[in-house]
């Protein structure tokens, strides 16, 4: 290994960056300033996009964790601590989602390494992004729901269902589950979401070969089976990924709606009034959307 810079007075760090979910600017600056000043890089290049991880220090050691298991890179773990060294520890899209990063600390606390996370843009909001469409739309889905296909090798406790989620009709992210495509159509009808409910398939969203799909919920199997999607593919489902104009607007900006910046026009006001709009008058600090 190089002879790494040692830092006196230090138990080393190591610092869980979100990369985003492949476009090299996409990381956010704190992310690469950590990965530019990090002694120590873990990335994986099966996940990872290379860019992400060109800006490190030319005499940092840079490590491609994609064949690694945890016990494989315990060893650059206790260097990092007796050493004083910063690790930049880099994951796809967002840490906190299907990373593993509950099991890095642990071992990082086993090992007596101080950690902290620095959060990415996950596939599913690139996916949104790169379809200008909102997740959230008024009188449309006020929810959300990211989950993955049960049955699958990384077992899902026993209410946790695409059926089950299905059955609320919210907007909904599926990871993990493109190669069990067919099983994941019949979960999502067979949860109340009608034939029709539009979906969008994100294949490597932001990377070089990215490829992004609109189709009916009826016809997703078909489509990702004709493209062998098997992996590196999102699913997202709901009404409120419908093109075209929404069918009511929110009260954010709206003219009759009154808050601690702004006050309400009172036609505007009186319109929305006459739609049953709640609390339009009173509530003077909210930022009810």
């Amino acid at each position: 290994m190089n002879a790494l810079r040692p830092k006196p007075n230090s138990r080393g760090r190591v610092v869980f960056v979100g990369a985003g979910p492949g476009a090299a600017d996409l990381v956010t600056v704190r992310g690469a300033r950590v990965i530019a000043e990090a002694d120590i890089v873990i990335w994986a290049s099966s996940l990872v996009h290379p860019g992400i991880v060109a800006g490190a220090r030319p005499d940092a050691l840079v490590i491609d964790s994609a064949s690694a298991s945890l016990e494989d890179l315990e060893p650059v773990l206790v260097r990092a601590r007796d050493e004083g060294l910063l690790v930049a520890r880099v994951h796809t899209g967002d840490p906190s989602i299907y990373g593993a990063t509950a099991e890095q600390r642990d071992q990082c606390d086993r090992l007596g390494l101080a950690y902290d996370t620095v959060p990415g843009i996950s596939a599913y909001s690139a996916t949104a992004a790169r379809c200008d469409v909102e997740i959230t739309v008024p009188e449309v889905s006020q929810s959300f729901v990211l989950t993955r296909l049960e049955g699958g090798r990384t077992p899902m406790p026993d209410r946790e269902t695409v059926a089950g989620f299905a059955a609320h009709g919210a907007t909904m992210a599926i990871y993990l589950s493109a190669a069990r495509h067919r099983q994941l159509q019949q979960a999502l009808l067979d949860g109340g979401y009608p034939p029709g409910t539009p979906c969008l398939v994100g294949y490597r969203v932001t990377w070089e070969d990215e490829l992004i799909l609109r189709c009916e919920l009826a016809e997703l199997s078909a489509t990702m089976r004709e493209r062998k999607l098997w992996k590196h593919t999102i699913v997202m489902v709901g009404p409120a990924l419908a093109p075209g104009p929404i069918a009511a607007r929110s009260h954010l900006y709206h003219p009759g709606f009154r808050h601690e910046f702004r006050q309400a026009e009172p036609g505007a006001q009186a319109q929305l009034r006459s739609q049953g709009a709640v609390g339009i008058a009173s509530n003077t600090g909210t930022d009810e959307p």
